[in-house]
């Protein structure tokens, strides 16, 4: 039997009307690869690339990110719905050496556009127990070496360093401007308009740190060793670039130590990891504790709505600890 003949002339134009629409679909999918709507769809690794792909791509782009608020970026494992995102995505903006599940993730995937922050500005070397944060000294061990950073044991966390994120800000908008040309000029614009900004933070910073009573502190998390260089303060990480990492007992004595010596009077804590060690140490010594973020996400813990503001916070709380007069 010839099943063809039991179709209505209506119901086989209605099919060739479908068929029609199944190529056009097919063809605008294929023509939209990677957007979302009239969108290009970013997928950003975690927050500090978040806020780049939203302030420089603006309505132009669909940002989602892989990490969830209140979630540590450093411990991140993917679920199977988020590898597919992966290889959905008109670009992929991560840094890498941060987040080793997402690095083996992105090297997989089928994105065209994928950019890697810390090929965007240059990486250094910072201590990561006892090191002091000066250009230059190699970190004795890392936790992230070897899990392939552009520079094995370099330090991955640029974007607290306003001049350094300024910097990935300005590559990220070239890689958006390649990646959908039609609106290069809004790139450009909102690019210009984020580095401005961030020139101006890096001016509170510089302003507000310029005189202290002492340029040293102390935190939980050594994440800060860019921010530190830039405004010519020390770090002294109670635990390395791991926020979960134990510090020994020769560097807690080594710390108590440093607080006396250099008139340390405040240890940071973070909103993310346990605050346990911090408030410890803190109570050994007789310090004050406060809040030093390292801005890897925003919760309803942070202070400060986005990025500006939460480093604002930042400044706020190391010119308190260090005594700015």
């Amino acid at each position: 039997m010839n099943v063809r003949r039991l179709i209505p002339t209506t119901a086989a134009a209605g099919a060739v009307a479908l068929g029609l629409m199944a190529v056009s679909a097919c063809s605008t999918s294929d023509a939209a690869e990677g957007s979302n709507g009239d969108r290009l769809k970013v997928v950003a690794s975690f927050y500090p690339m978040q806020y780049l792909a939203e302030e420089i791509g603006g309505d132009h782009v669909s940002v989602s990110t892989l990490t969830q608020p209140g979630v540590e970026p450093h411990d991140l494992e993917l679920k199977p719905r988020q590898t597919a995102e992966l290889n959905e995505a008109g670009l992929i903006l991560y840094l890498k050496g941060i987040q080793p599940a997402v690095d083996k993730a992105i090297t997989q995937s089928e994105a065209k556009n994928k950019v890697d922050a810390a090929t965007l500005t240059e990486l250094e070397h910072h201590g990561t127990e006892g090191g002091h944060s000066h250009e230059g000294e190699e970190a004795g061990h890392d936790e992230h070496a070897g899990e392939g950073e552009g520079e094995a044991g370099a330090d991955p966390h640029i974007w607290l360093d306003p001049v350094k994120y300024a910097e990935v800000a300005k590559g990220v908008g070239k890689s958006l401007e390649k990646a959908d040309p039609d609106n290069a000029a809004d790139y450009k614009k909102n690019t210009d308009a984020l580095v401005k900004k961030l020139d101006g933070l890096n001016g509170k910073y510089q302003q507000g740190l310029k005189n202290t009573a002492t340029k040293t502190f102390i935190t939980t998390h050594a994440a800060f060793g860019y921010l530190a260089e830039r405004y010519g303060l020390d770090q002294e990480g109670i635990a390395g670039v791991d926020p979960e990492s134990e510090p020994s007992p020769a560097r807690i004595k080594d710390l108590q130590t440093i607080a006396e010596k250099d008139k340390v009077s405040t240890v940071f804590f973070e909103t993310l990891a346990s605050d346990k060690t911090a408030k410890t140490l803190a109570k050994d010594t007789g310090l004050k504790t406060d809040v030093l973020d390292p801005l890897e996400g925003i919760t309803d813990k942070s202070k400060g709505d986005d990025y500006i503001e939460v480093m604002e916070s930042n400044l706020t709380a190391l010119q308190k600890a260090l005594g700015a007069k």
